[in-house]
């Protein structure tokens, strides 16, 4: 698993600086040089995050001549709105918008609902769909929009950096981030002759032409997992897909308790992994003989141990440190290659555990529609 993931990261583009240039851009490889952005943060119930995200955007250097930030307000029950707006006072490039209520009928899932409503406010070359809980460096946008250009990206998408703050993130985040980056290499991703398509959904900037051709969110209404489905509708209509390491410019925190962490993944996991309910379940197994069976093993192994000199006596122990030694190993990696802290790593065992259960809760969710939800809001089809 460790030489995999050097092998997928070793020559894993990275979003470099913009260059000097007019309006911080390099003169494009094809089309006109980008006029206009707009900037688009859906929020729903993110009192705890908007603010700092709405200071940080605005913080921002300017990416192109014209530019603007678009909260979209998707019918909180908190102080989001009033939030959003005491973080841009008096700001003209910034606008908050009531995404109001979902059509009759329709199943309009996540965020998917705010985001079509900001599209219908589209008078750029460009728009960027951020998340609240994303907080980006000064010159994110304008680097992330030099490089698109540049590059003739339709959809360019950038892997933030994860930020872990409460022990149900650092018994669980660092291990997904592992299973995504081997699940969705990136070289793979970037080639438009594979088929396979990922997009990290925190940060999602399109050319507005190409979002208009795929049909938008709207065209993913019901889409829980809207970012592969639109990675996906980008590569299938021939048009091109740039994904890249975003790690020194944008961070994202996803969950703040082990509830919201075991919602979200119970809500991801299946369909993560194409709704194949063997491959959800496999793929949790799996990460329960990686992570939780050597720290399980280890007391009955010291102990046969203790009790005997045989060689054989000692196998269970060999093999429950070398598997404590592996996990080991791939955090020291992750340390290496993206500063990740040590933090927890010893309880990794029951991190697998946690995923362990993930794998069939989410199945019997996704399947049921029981519990199945997004920030507390069902997923299932209305009626």
């Amino acid at each position: 698993m460790l030489a995999l993931l050097e092998r997928t990261f070793r020559t894993a583009p990275v979003l470099q600086a913009a260059p000097a240039g007019a309006g911080g851009l390099e003169a494009p490889l094809s089309g006109q040089q980008p006029t206009s952005c707009t900037v688009v943060v859906p929020a729903y119930n993110e009192a705890d995050n908007i603010g700092d995200c709405v200071t940080a955007i605005l913080a921002s250097e300017d990416p192109c001549p014209r530019w603007s930030l678009l909260v979209v307000d998707d019918d909180s029950s908190d102080a989001t709105a009033e939030l959003a707006r005491a973080a841009a006072p008096g700001n003209p490039g910034f606008a908050l918008l009531a995404a109001g209520a979902r059509p009759t009928g329709e199943r309009w899932v996540g965020k998917n609902w705010a985001c079509h409503r900001a599209s219908e406010q589209l008078d750029s070359d460009w728009v960027v769909f951020i998340d609240a809980d994303v907080r980006v460096e000064p010159g994110a946008l304008r680097a992330a929009l030099a490089d698109a250009q540049a590059h003739g990206a339709d959809l360019l998408t950038l892997a933030p950096r994860l930020r872990c703050g409460c022990l149900a993130e650092w018994l669980v985040q660092p291990i997904i981030a592992s299973l995504l980056g081997l699940g969705f290499p990136i070289a793979r991703a970037n080639d438009p002759a594979d088929p396979l398509a990922f997009a990290a959904g925190p940060f999602l900037l399109f050319r507005t032409q190409a979002y208009r051709a795929v049909g938008g969110h709207a065209a993913v209404a019901g889409e829980v997992v809207e970012d592969l489905a639109l990675a996906r509708a980008i590569k299938g209509q021939g048009l091109r897909l740039r994904y890249l390491l975003g790690l020194d410019w944008l961070t994202l925190r996803m969950y703040r308790d082990f509830a919201s962490l075991w919602e979200g993944w119970t809500k991801n996991w299946l369909l993560g992994l194409d709704r194949d309910v063997l491959k959800a379940l496999g793929a949790g197994a799996v990460v329960v003989q990686l992570y939780a069976i050597p720290w399980l093993l280890l007391p009955p192994a010291l102990w046969l141990a203790w009790q005997g000199p045989a060689p054989l006596a000692l196998l269970p122990l060999v093999l429950a440190l070398l598997g404590i030694a592996l996990q080991l190993a791939i955090r020291l990696w992750s340390r290496r290659r993206f500063a990740t802290p040590l933090d927890w790593w010893w309880l990794a065992g029951l991190g697998g555990l946690v995923i362990g259960a993930i794998a069939p809760v989410s199945v019997i969710r996704t399947l049921s529609g029981r519990g199945w939800t997004w920030r507390g809001r069902s997923l299932q089809s209305p009626g």
